[in-house]
């Protein structure tokens, strides 16, 4: 049975049992504690917390999902994947335990005519929390199971929880003995890879309020019903029902490892493990980076495109490893989108765009390991000239850490080489870093956006938001929340946020910030700074009362600040011209990554390889004030989201979007985006827009940044300025001034060479004087000299082709406010005496009163002590006559 039908069979039993379809969230949620989606109930997490009304209360979903916390041991073990498809189904407040039950057994054990997956009853095993007793019976009663197939199981088990505060309870999870062969008898207590998880049924009851570990945790109630929520492992039921032995060697996943053998040579289940593992590393990341970069995430140095990117890398490593010697990433993605795309259709769209992220990342990756290896060779050749055989850990630590070398790399390259690795010192700091990365993402960990102070009021009516229409709005308090708690009043010099019923002040969404404005009443006055939704419901507005009181039920005019509003709508309309003007100029592969749009500012970042060049940003900021100059009407509209797609409404990746979506138009086909945000009437009202620059955020997304409105004029009028003021200084008409000042740049750039040239010659000159100065001191020839200029090194090196073969030694300072540099030269024939420039110089620093350092030939220092240049040189020959007597 292929992957697909598993999901449809599963789709379609619980459809026909009352369960609303919801399509898999993207993996990328709006949830400050979520990397990526982990769980199939995370997009339902306001319905279990009663902080929103389901359309349903039974639902239905197929959900992908990412979790990366133990990367390293990704295919060691055959049955854990970092992507994988979660089906559940869920019930707000309707059927409990026998209802879960009774769905997730008739489907497992109906026969494959019937509709179901035909598994054998006899070879289902359940196990319950520990002190479950009505799960035990309910198994007994729906099932049929015997006592000796029904385990109890501690919370580190059969306890489920985000590992966050939030919904939580106990669970009780189906197992399939897939037989002697692969394990001892003795149920999933004795054996985990002979008796497979492959359904878990959480009994959603309880909210914690802390969590110390997964088995210690604060109960903080009840939740406001009983809910359930399962999650049947797709991949997991799709390798027993297909006869395969693993995960990896499903219909959706085994034809990545054949492409992989394609591209290595090599052959999986060939009698290596280590070649196996690298075999299910690269199929599964390549599986899951398709999956990531599909849903918009882009490599990068931290958060979910650092994920992504070590994801990326350990392909190109395995690869490598495997004896890849060419891209891998190019083919691996296509067999991806080939397996998933059954599923996922919209891969079929994204996958150039895919391809391109990840072959180029592939690309930075192989070159990090070319210039990696130079580094290795030179820590290699370090070990050898001390006699050594093992690179310390510190180094191989230092090759992966700093530069991004796998250890697997520095290990081949050693053996190579007839070197070992300190893999235990290694280890270690690997270790120390993890548990530092540990601590802090522990310390940043938060509640799931703790919500809790506003559940009263989310079981009440709506925000309705006026703002399209109005820039003031009577309305009533609904409630006032000061220091985190809910209170009846807020007097003046309190801050405080207030929920209203009805607001026209725009809550911060969509890269667009909030609005600014006043909330007042007779005798009452306060400051809105900020104004943000809760639970897409609410919107609470944080204030700063300046007079009198505001209690609960009290009727308020909320007023918008119309200054900012007008720029803020400048800038969100400004940045959908820039967005249409990027696709326009590049074409429509330049998509939308993420925004923020201010009063007189906008910043956009989008997909894009490579940088832009001068002549294109001129062409896309040519196309937004063409657009500006044409005036094209604004038009805003609600609509379904599958017609706005269909009329060809852009939607940024990672948003969750309802049934119900708003569009807004600018000039017909010229920009068309779903945005709840609020614009300006026409285009010509956004005023001129100026692109100040453009960078990288990271491999593969791009950021331009661009003031609108008063303050781009501003900023054009300030240029004008420095315009003319830069063509009087060259006296030139302005528009001739750029090739007036490169032409005295190069001027400048010519006499600096002959400068250069002449203090060269200057050098050389002063070289040979000095040098036929030198004195016999020892073994070795002496010349020391106080000299003008502070070039000390080149004129060390002038001295030393001056004295060409002979035995010398040259000190010389230079002094300057009372402090004193040094220098000291050794040539190549006085090393063989003795004497050596680094030690030499530490000798005379005391008596300057200054430290340094250098190598045998050449060391150079400071001092405070300008006066001692006497009893330095003095010191110095010393040092030679020493090195002379014992010569």
């Amino acid at each position: 049975m292929r992957t697909a039908e598993i999901i449809e069979r599963f789709l379609g039993h619980f459809i026909k049992n009352g369960h609303e379809l919801t399509p898999s969230a993207s993996l990328i949620l709006d949830d400050p504690n979520l990397l990526f989606v982990n769980a199939g109930m995370v997009q339902f997490v306001p319905y279990f917390l009663g902080q929103r009304t389901p359309p349903s209360p039974r639902m239905t979903s197929v959900q992908k999902c990412v979790r990366t916390q133990d990367i390293e041991e990704v295919g060691v073990t055959t049955r854990h994947n970092t992507f994988f498809q979660m089906a559940g189904n869920f019930s707000f407040g309707d059927y409990f335990k026998e209802g879960a039950i009774q769905f997730a057994w008739s489907l497992l054990t109906s026969s494959v005519e019937d509709g179901g997956y035909g598994f054998d009853p006899n070879r289902l095993w359940a196990t319950v929390y520990e002190d479950d007793d009505e799960a035990i019976e309910l198994w007994k009663k729906v099932a049929g199971l015997p006592d000796e197939r029904i385990q109890r199981r501690g919370p580190a088990d059969n306890y489920w929880s985000m590992g966050i505060p939030g919904p939580s309870g106990p669970c009780s999870e189906i197992y399939f003995d897939r037989g002697p062969e692969f394990g001892a008898d003795g149920g999933p207590e004795a054996d985990e890879d002979r008796y497979l998880e492959i359904w878990n049924l959480v009994f959603m009851q309880n909210e914690l309020a802390a969590i110390r570990s997964k088995t210690d945790f604060d109960i903080a109630g009840p939740l406001p019903k009983r809910n359930i929520d399962t999650g049947m492992g797709v991949e997991r039921v799709a390798f027993l029902l297909q006869g395969v032995d693993n995960v990896y060697e499903t219909d959706v996943v085994r034809p990545v490892i054949d492409c992989a053998e394609q591209l290595t040579g090599r052959r999986y289940g060939a009698g290596s493990h280590a070649d196996d593992t690298r075999f299910r590393v690269i199929a599964d990341h390549a599986r899951t980076a398709v999956m990531l970069i599909g849903d918009g995430v882009n490599p990068g140095n931290d958060g979910r495109g650092y994920v992504l990117r070590r994801l990326l890398r350990r392909i190109v490593r395995s690869a490598r490893l495997l004896g890849a010697t060419e891209m891998v990433t190019p083919a691996l993605v296509r067999e991806v989108v080939a397996a998933m795309s059954p599923m996922y259709p919209e891969l079929l769209r994204e996958a150039p765009r895919i391809e391109r992220i990840a072959a180029g990342e592939e690309t930075a990756f192989r070159n990090t390991i070319d210039s990696g290896s130079k580094l290795f060779e030179q820590v290699a050749e370090g070990v050898r000239s001390s006699s050594g055989k093992v690179i310390p850990g510190a180094e191989a630590f230092a090759l992966h850490d700093t530069y991004g070398f796998p250890l697997e790399l520095t290990l081949e390259m050693a053996q190579e080489v007839g070197l070992q690795v300190d893999q235990e010192g290694f280890a270690r700091l690997m270790a120390e870093q993890r548990n530092r990365a540990k601590a802090d993402a522990k310390a940043r960990k938060q509640a799931h956006a703790d919500q809790s102070v506003y559940h009263e009021l989310l079981d009440g009516p709506a925000t309705e938001f006026t703002g399209y229409d109005e820039l003031s709005s009577r309305g009533s308090i609904l409630g006032i929340v000061v220091d985190g708690q809910l209170a009846n009043e807020v007097h003046a010099g309190q801050e405080a946020q207030i929920i209203l019923d009805r607001t026209p002040l725009y809550a911060e969404s969509g890269g667009q910030l909030a609005d600014t404005g006043s909330i007042s009443a007779p005798g009452a006055h306060a400051d809105v700074t900020d104004v943000q939704r809760i639970a897409k419901r609410l919107f609470t507005h944080r204030v700063k009362v300046t007079e009198g009181a505001f209690a609960v039920g009290a009727e308020v005019t909320a007023q918008v600040d119309s200054k900012w509003r007008h720029g803020a709508n400048q800038g969100h309309s400004g940045t959908h011209l820039v967005h249409a003007a990027l696709r326009q100029v590049l074409g429509p592969e330049a998509t939308q990554a993420g925004s923020l749009n201010k009063p007189g500012y906008l910043r956009f970042d989008f997909r894009w390889h490579s940088a832009l060049s001068p002549e294109t940003r001129q062409d896309i900021e040519s196309v937004v004030a063409e657009a500006v100059e044409t005036d094209y009407p604004v038009n805003t509209f609600v609509t379904d989201i599958d017609r706005a797609r269909s009329m060809g409404a852009l939607a940024l990746f990672g948003e969750n979007y309802g049934e119900r979506v708003r569009v807004v138009e600018i000039g017909g086909p010229f920009s068309m985006e779903l945005c709840g945000g609020t614009h300006v009437a026409s285009s010509g009202k956004i005023g001129p827009v100026v692109l100040l620059g453009e960078s990288s955020t990271g491999s593969g997304t791009r950021r331009v940044e661009a003031l609108v409105g008063y303050d781009a004029r501003e900023h054009l009028a300030k240029e004008r300025t420095l315009l003319a003021a830069v063509a009087s200084a060259v006296g030139s008409p302005a528009a001739e001034a750029p090739d007036k000042v490169r032409a005295l740049v190069e001027r400048v750039k010519t006499l600096e060479r002959e400068i250069a040239r002449q203090a060269q010659a200057q050098a050389r000159a002063q070289a040979v004087g000095l040098a036929a100065t030198a004195v016999p001191v020892g073994a070795v020839e002496f010349v020391g000299a106080e000299v003008d200029s502070d070039d000390l090194r080149g004129l060390a090196t002038s001295l030393k082709d001056a004295f060409g073969p002979r035995a010398a030694v040259a000190a010389l300072f230079h002094k300057s406010g009372g402090k004193v540099s040094f220098a000291v030269l050794a040539t190549k024939a006085a090393n063989e005496r003795g004497a050596k420039a680094g030690e030499l110089l530490r000798a005379i620093a005391p008596a300057l009163g200054g430290r340094g350092g250098g190598k045998d030939d050449l060391a150079q220092g400071s001092g405070t002590e300008a006066s001692g240049v006497a009893a330095a040189q003095a010191a110095l020959r010393e040092e030679l006559a020493g090195l002379g007597a014992r010569a």
